[in-house]
């Protein structure tokens, strides 16, 4: 029964709890710094793991530790609270809580009376609450953050080395001294102590959470992989607690503490109860709701026959979910591999199928047809998030050579300097896509002969491509032969899977880049501009030797042509002569010199055609009369006749 001053109903001296408060609030007092201490540590060396080792064991077990250590603190510091209040009770000091009055002289302002209402409804608050639940709320709060923080559960193993057996037997040490304070405040009577069993049971959660912190310490390994499973899944445990202690002290708030009255504590963990052996959940149960609200469910005829007949109508629940566990149903993009005594016997396709129960018989889950992309690097494997249409490009998408990508493996190709043969380092992404392939034999070669099937085909391509590049150079990979290169390689990929029997199918080999390392990209970009430049001054030299060639040519030609032409004209002018000298050879002998004055004359008339001359021919005698040429004149015409 809880103590009221205002209403005093006995001596306080013969209560032994009030008698033994003194010493309970230093033993309580011990046991907060000592757990300061641990969780301080605790905190420490969470720091220095983020810092250096942040993807190992050591930051889920320091996470686990320090929330376990933080609920227990909160439950502690209550108590002490309590005991604390029982001694000044006993020894008659000042509870605190009482109302003080405030004088003020000079009037306030808007922002002054606003601040002062905001700080009474806050004291106010906190007097409601009290000064413990608003610190185990704390504590609740930063032991939930923490559990969050060190929840990951796709941690690798790593070796720890001997630090891990150290720490291990530490944990275990300060286990057992928990256990002894454990066994001491549950042999503690009720009438000494009330809050002794609310305590107790807060210190097995921290109790479970530190074996179960040496427990993975002690089989941790670079294989094992369930110790960090067990390390992650324990921060249930006190975030569990956590979250009920918090529960509980926000709904301390419909239970108004006064300075007069005996507060209770209010971390009492019905979660912590059930750290129990033999387990009693129901029980658990039935005596909280005896004690808090007065209801026995023992009493009820219903409950009665549910626990008995519980364990006869579970069995059977048993017995057909065992049979049940042979009726399979496959998905439409998937097969299934049915084993009878692991023996496989047939491919099941996508439907509902019936069979032995396990373990008799089971159905191995392969793939219908499903396409998967495979890059030859291990890290460009890994899936990137999703990004929207109207984002910025995934970073898988630059391209840039001057830039290192993820999904690109370096590859050794032949080269050559001078005259001599070399090699050199170039960067490639190249992709395969695949399936397991559609024909049963293909999934059963997929399910037995190929463990780890992105592996197997990596491998495979890492060897082809190591062949395949040998005898090739980076100008000819470049150039037109780069499609012809992905589909060697994925001729030589498939046989060499096919040999192996492994069911897979390659629909598609794309090299998607070739480039030379990031760091050498600046210095092959010169190398190429310095190429190009040559490149373009020989064939602008060249153009020039072609159009010097080509003028020379048309020139000469044009000589040919001239001198061609020229001797013809001449050959002509020769020939037309001859001909004229044979007419008038001929001519000649036909008139004889009646022909030569013929010509004589018409010379004559060219020369004097434009002269005025009077022409005398000595040749003409008397007895031989002139001779005038009337062929070049117009017939004689009468001046007396009209024109016609």
């Amino acid at each position: 029964m809880r103590v009221d001053l205002d209403y005093p109903a006995g001596d306080l001296h013969a209560l032994p709890r009030f008698v033994r408060a003194g010493w309970q609030a230093r033993r309580l007092l011990a046991v907060m710094l000592g757990l300061a201490g641990v969780l301080g540590l605790a905190l420490l060396g969470g720091i220095f793991v983020e810092l250096f080792t942040r993807d190992t064991l050591w930051l889920p077990l320091l996470c686990l530790v320090s929330a376990a250590s933080l609920t227990l603190l909160g439950a502690v510091q209550w108590a002490w609270r309590i005991a604390r209040w029982r001694e000044a009770a006993l020894k008659g000091e000042p509870l605190g809580g009482l109302p003080v009055e405030w004088v003020q002289d000079d009037p306030q302002s808007g922002y002054d009376r606003l601040l002062n209402r905001l700080s009474d409804t806050a004291l106010v608050w906190v007097e409601r609450l009290g000064v413990g639940a608003l610190w185990l709320m704390a504590a609740s709060g930063v032991a939930l953050l923490l559990v969050r923080y060190g929840w990951n559960l796709a941690l690798v193993p790593h070796a720890l080395g001997q630090t891990a057996y150290v720490l291990a037997g530490l944990a275990l040490v300060l286990a057992f001294g928990l256990l002894v304070l454990e066994r001491h405040l549950s042999a503690t009577d009720a009438v000494e102590w009330p809050e002794a069993s609310g305590l107790a049971l807060q210190l097995r959660i921290t109790l479970a959470s530190l074996l179960l912190a040496a427990v993975c310490l002690f089989f941790a390994s670079s294989e094992a992989v369930w110790p960090l499973r067990l390390a992650v899944l324990a921060g249930l445990l006190p975030a569990l607690a956590a979250l009920e202690l918090l529960v509980r002290a926000l709904l301390s708030v419909f239970n108004p503490q006064r300075p007069a009255l005996e507060p209770h504590i209010v971390a009492d963990s019905l979660v912590a109860g059930l750290l129990h052996w033999p387990p009693r959940p129901l029980g658990r149960l039935q005596d909280e709701m005896q004690q808090r609200f007065g209801i026995d469910l023992r009493q009820i005829w219903a409950l009665g026959f549910m626990r008995r007949a519980s364990l006869p109508v579970l069995s059977l629940i048993a017995v057909v979910g065992w049979l049940l566990s042979g009726v399979t149903q496959v998905p439409m993009n998937g097969r299934g591999v049915y084993e009878q005594f692991g023996k496989p016997v047939t491919v099941y396709g996508p439907g509902l199928h019936v069979g032995l129960p396990w373990p008799f018989g089971q159905v191995r889950d392969v793939e219908n047809g499903v396409i998967h992309e495979l890059a030859t690097s291990a890290e460009g494997s890994s899936d990137e998030p999703a990004v929207s249409a109207d984002g910025p490009a995934p970073v898988s998408a630059n391209r840039l050579w001057d830039a290192s990508h993820r999904a690109e493996k370096s590859q050794v190709i032949a080269s050559q300097a001078g005259d001599q043969q070399s090699f050199q380092v170039v960067n490639m992404d190249v992709r395969f896509v695949y399936r397991i392939g559609l024909s049963d034999q293909a999934a059963l070669a997929a399910t037995y002969n190929s463990a780890d099937v992105p592996a197997l085909i990596r491998s495979t391509a890492s060897r082809v491509l190591v062949h395949q590049l040998a005898g090739r150079e980076l100008d000819d990979m470049l150039g037109e032969t780069r499609a012809q290169l992905g589909e060697d390689i994925g001729k030589q990929v498939q046989a060499d899977l096919d040999r192996l029997n492994s069911g897979v199918e390659l629909l598609a080999t794309v090299v998607e880049a070739i480039h030379p390392p990031a760091g050498a990209a600046d210095a092959y970009h010169g190398v190429q501009a310095a190429q190009i430049s040559a490149q373009a001054l020989i064939a602008r030299e060249r153009g020039n030797a072609s159009v010097t060639g080509n003028q020379a040519r048309t020139d000469a030609s044009l000589a040919t042509d001239n001198a061609q032409a020229g001797s013809a004209e001449t050959l002509g002018t020769a020939k037309a002569a001859d001909l004229r000298f044979g007419a008038e050879l001929q001519a000649w002998h036909s008139a004889g010199q009646a022909f030569i004055d013929e010509q004589y004359f018409s010379q004559l008339a060219k020369g004097l055609v434009n002269a005025k001359a009077l022409i005398l021919d000595h040749r003409i005698a008397r007895d031989q009369p002139p001779t005038l040429d009337l062929r070049t004149f117009a017939a004689p015409v009468d001046p007396a006749q009209p024109r016609p």
